[in-house]
């Protein structure tokens, strides 16, 4: 009797846990695509894209930039934003999170094709490339 209540707490145990598992890894919003480094790097060498750098405080920037907008204000300065909502914007910041963040007003405001460099500018130069 103890062996079989040890084994279905186990299993709930386990089940709990690959719930919260599933749960965080799917927590990517369907509005925002995530980008690896040299994918953004691949795409800066072969492509006009429209850049821009959330993070705050201000830090070094990508070669190619466009525009530096705290995350936070993103409404504040949507003037500053392509017109077209269909736009492709590629954001960063340090890490990443505040990235999503400004996604998350971009997309409010109506824009579409929003990206985030995975990793921000740690993962940029941790693959080698330069900031200035």
């Amino acid at each position: 009797m103890k062996s079989k209540i040890k084994v279905k707490t186990m299993l709930l145990h386990l089940t709990a846990v690959i719930f919260i598992v599933t749960g965080c890894s799917s927590q990517e919003p369907d509005y925002l695509k995530i980008m690896p480094a040299t994918e953004l790097k691949q795409i800066l060498q072969n492509e006009d894209v429209f850049l821009v750098d959330v993070h705050t405080p201000e830090q070094q920037h990508i070669k190619g930039t466009d525009l530096f907008v705290p995350y936070n204000e993103i409404k504040k300065f949507q003037d500053k934003f392509p017109k077209d909502k269909n736009t492709a914007i590629y954001l960063y910041c340090e890490g990443g999170p505040m990235g999503n963040m400004a996604a998350k007003s971009l997309y409010q405001l109506g824009y579409r094709n929003l990206i985030n460099l995975e990793g921000g500018t740690n993962a940029w130069k941790k693959a080698g490339f330069d900031v200035e």
